[in-house]
């Protein structure tokens, strides 16, 4: 057996014995009531964060150093062949809006990169629908809107094999957590926040909730609630994920470290302070209506977007709709040309081309000669033509219903291309009510005993009686 220590709140057992495992664990860390057994090869033990990874033999046990670095820190001597094949892998979450859509922007810019990800992390993917609420919404279509965003998703490639997709309200321990860093959140923190700024101006005091003078503090405790390494996030994310460090640094400093020790815990850091992942540059998308405004799922009007389930005819419609200018020709980073800029690097993701060739393209051409240009694009890479058969058809709809063969990613001048695969995957999962309730069930089992562990900690720490 091995017991490996990366910060203070986190440790991983491997071991093939089970019972050996906890009473090692409960000797070393002396939290017995904490420690249950897992069986061997599954993901992860039921508390505290522990995982059963592999099979090792006990030598002999040192002293339990005390460090909170990233390393891994040898607690037990351990004979192992395979040592150096166990890999630590850091946890992403990241939530999306449950719109019922996915547009243009959300693929080119986070869902393809998520895709990815999940190869090489531990992920939960969650329908933050307690944000939802902050603004005015359709009770009705709200349940409707989770379940389609959800199964957009999974049809995009994220696989439940590797990743955990759950519905916020499925676990209550987000809005418990979020009560409690607000006690601890300066409200001068929150006057700050832009976005309220922005939206608040929009819809006028006596329109908005506290709800949404409180969403970032919602946001803090999605993400510190998991204990998580890194946070996928966007320009108009930077300031709230800025608040959500500032946020487990101040609760660690007024609840954690000795203090959190006398109250009968374990000392030191209660949350893990996350790190922002920047998605790759250039896949920023805007408006089809305002340039200087990005592509969003929440814009009243839906002309503003470009989804993936649109039809051609709908695509074909929207781009000859969308605004231009009357300039002459076309260019880049022209900052008085915000449409064109965003059309033409539009053209450029779609069509995979360098901003210099797309320059030399299109430098010369007029609004009517490039919107039809710009649609064909869209079109071939959001419905590439496939010569299938009915009999291939049903053949491929019966090989989605495996995970992680959701979107059909082929290559299109160097460019991964969603198939038309996307729509038969999207509707075999909303037609199949019982596989989606499945997966989310799962996916929030999965989450709550994360979460359950940390809010076990908070709750200790800040003095709660316990349950």
């Amino acid at each position: 057996m091995v017991l490996l220590r990366f910060t203070s709140s986190h440790y991983l057992i491997f071991s093939s014995s089970p019972m050996s495992c906890c009473r090692i664990a409960s000797i070393v860390l002396k939290a017995p009531e904490t420690i249950h057994p897992c069986c061997f090869g599954s993901h992860r033990l039921r508390r505290n964060g522990f995982r059963c990874c592999s099979s090792i033999s006990l030598s002999d046990s040192e002293t339990a150093p005390k460090t909170d670095s990233l390393r891994p820190v040898k607690i037990f001597t351990v004979i192992t062949p395979n040592l150096e094949s166990i890999i630590y892998r850091k946890r992403i979450v990241s939530g999306v809006q449950p719109t019922g859509s996915i547009h243009l922007g959300n693929y080119l810019g986070a869902i393809k990169n998520w895709i990815s990800l999940q190869n090489d992390y531990e992920t939960l993917f969650f329908i933050v629908d307690l944000h939802a609420i902050t603004l005015p919404y359709e009770a009705q279509q709200l349940p409707k809107a989770t379940r389609a965003t959800a199964a957009i998703y999974l049809a995009c490639g994220v696989d439940t094999s590797k990743a955990s997709v759950f519905v916020q309200s499925h676990v209550p321990a987000h809005a418990e957590l979020m009560w409690m860093l607000s006690s601890a959140t300066p409200i001068g923190w929150l006057n700050k926040m832009i976005q309220f700024k922005e939206k608040s101006h929009k819809m006028g005091d006596e329109n908005v909730g506290v709800g949404l003078l409180t969403y970032p503090v919602l946001m803090a405790s999605d993400i510190l609630l998991y204990q998580s390494d890194l946070v996928p996030v966007g320009e108009d994310q930077k300031q709230h994920m800025e608040l959500t460090r500032d946020l487990a640094e101040r609760v660690n400093y007024l609840y954690g470290g000795k203090k959190w020790k006398k109250m009968g815990g374990r000392g030191g850091a209660i949350f893990k302070v996350p790190e922002p992942l920047i998605p790759p540059a250039g896949a920023r998308v805007m408006s089809l209506t305002d340039g200087l405004s990005k592509m969003s799922k929440s814009a009243p009007s839906d002309q503003s977007r470009i989804n993936l389930l649109d039809t051609k005819d709908v695509i074909v419609n929207k781009i000859r709709r969308c605004k231009t200018d009357s300039f002459p020709g076309l260019d880049f980073d022209n900052r008085d040309r915000p449409e064109c800029n965003n059309l033409l690097s539009v053209y450029q993701l779609v069509a995979g081309k360098t901003k210099q060739e797309v320059t030399q393209e299109c430098q010369d051409m007029n609004w009517g000669t490039f919107k039809p240009l710009l649609t064909d694009a869209l079109i071939d890479h959001l419905h590439p033509i496939q010569d299938t058969v009915e009999s291939s058809k049903r053949k491929m709809v019966s090989s989605l219903r495996e995970p992680g063969c959701g979107c059909s990613i082929i290559t299109h001048f160097g460019v991964p291309v969603l198939s038309s695969l996307l729509k038969v995957r999207y509707e075999e999962i909303m037609s199949d009510s019982a596989y989606l309730d499945r997966v989310l069930v799962e996916g929030a089992s999965k989450a709550a005993d994360i979460a359950g562990a940390t809010l076990n900690n908070v709750r200790q720490a800040m003095g709660f009686l316990p349950r």
